[in-house]
């Protein structure tokens, strides 16, 4: 007689994902916003869009993932903070157009479903959507044996917000002598991470329970700490003053993200001494040998987001930056350009 089968014996256990599935249908419920309709597990998650505060709606999407950073979640067996990460790229990437985010799916693939790593990732998620002020509306979870080793996972993201044609940022309007402020990160975020493993982990011999006397703390605390979100307080700048380039600054730092919104005719020039480096990346720049080209390139070195307005709104902007309490610097300015530079010039 054939041995009948099961899908559990080739790995993949329904029961289990049904489990979660309940269960993230109780943690989608703390990202409620107006216009979510029905709840997790159907087909496609349904959003009704609200226009009458929009004469010319235009929809914004991004979508990313958090990349090798995973592996540190992996090496701490901590798994809460990683949908904060994965929420932050997609939102901060719309942001910068000027885009209010809406809603959220996320997708989350398994090598063995352990239901309680899920919760606490989709918990996580839950976090960013509601510190961005957007609504969890779907997702997938998969079982993949034989793809991914049981205890790891992928993961990836989608979000879409909303802006009215007249209101998107698109570095059009920028101009000579326009000024950069530069929004503190809360560290590495999420990107840079293959270099960032390759001169802890492969060049110093750490591991994640190894303390740094210069950050005060253990490699691994420093490194999982959750990318910023930064909605609110560019939504509430875009209301009130005239914002005319936002860039995001994620993998290739300020030289490859800042190039993404300024007019060809323009180049960027930025202070290096306008703001202090965190302690993170000054160790991972001694610690690997890095060069200042390199570090330009590929981590974001203390800046998270730059917003670019005319000179005569940049104080006022400074000002309300620091009644929000949030840190943030004058590191540059717009000027003139011949084809022959390069758009981003240090000094």
């Amino acid at each position: 007689m054939v041995e009948a089968l099961t899908y559990a014996d080739a790995g993949v256990d329904i029961n289990k994902a049904n489990d979660l599935v309940q269960r993230i249908k109780q943690i989608a419920k703390t990202t409620p916003r107006t216009g979510v309709m029905g709840e997790i597990g159907g087909f496609g998650g349904l959003f009704s869009l609200n226009l009458s505060h929009y004469k010319n709606p235009v929809l914004v999407s991004s979508t990313d993932g958090v990349g090798t950073k995973l592996k540190i979640a992996f090496a701490m067996d901590r798994h809460n903070t990683i949908g904060i990460d994965l929420v932050a790229m997609c939102v901060n990437d719309i942001i910068v157009q000027g885009a209010k985010p809406l809603f959220f799916l996320d997708y989350l693939a398994m090598g063995k479903l352990d239901t309680d790593v899920a919760a606490q990732i989709i918990e996580g998620i839950a976090r960013g959507c509601s510190e961005s002020q957007c609504a969890l509306i779907g997702g997938e979870t998969a079982e993949m044996p034989g793809i991914y080793n049981d205890a790891e996972y992928d993961l990836s993201g989608f979000s879409v917000g909303i802006v009215d044609n007249t209101r998107i940022i698109d570095g059009s309007e920028i101009r000579n002598g326009h000024k950069l402020i530069g929004l503190a990160s809360s560290g590495v975020h999420s990107n840079g991470f293959s270099l960032v493993r390759k001169i802890c982990f492969d060049k110093c011999g750490y591991n994640v329970e190894t303390h740094i006397p210069d950050l005060g703390k253990t490699l691994g605390e420093e490194l999982i700490t959750p990318t910023r979100i930064y909605t609110q307080t560019m939504l509430g700048l875009i209301r009130d003053l005239p914002i005319h380039g936002i860039a995001h600054i994620t993998g290739g730092g300020i030289d490859e993200n800042i190039i993404r919104i300024i007019p060809d005719a323009c180049k960027v020039i930025v202070d290096r001494s306008s703001w202090e480096v965190p302690a993170v990346f000054r160790f991972l720049q001694e610690a690997g040998g890095v060069s200042d080209h390199e570090m330009h390139r590929t981590f974001n070195n203390g800046i998270g987001m730059i917003v670019v307005v005319p000179e005569n709104i940049a104080q006022d902007l400074m000002d309300r930056l620091s009644a929000m309490e949030e840190k943030a610097y004058l590191i540059g300015e717009i000027a003139s350009r011949t084809d022959s530079e390069p758009q981003v010039e240090w000094v």
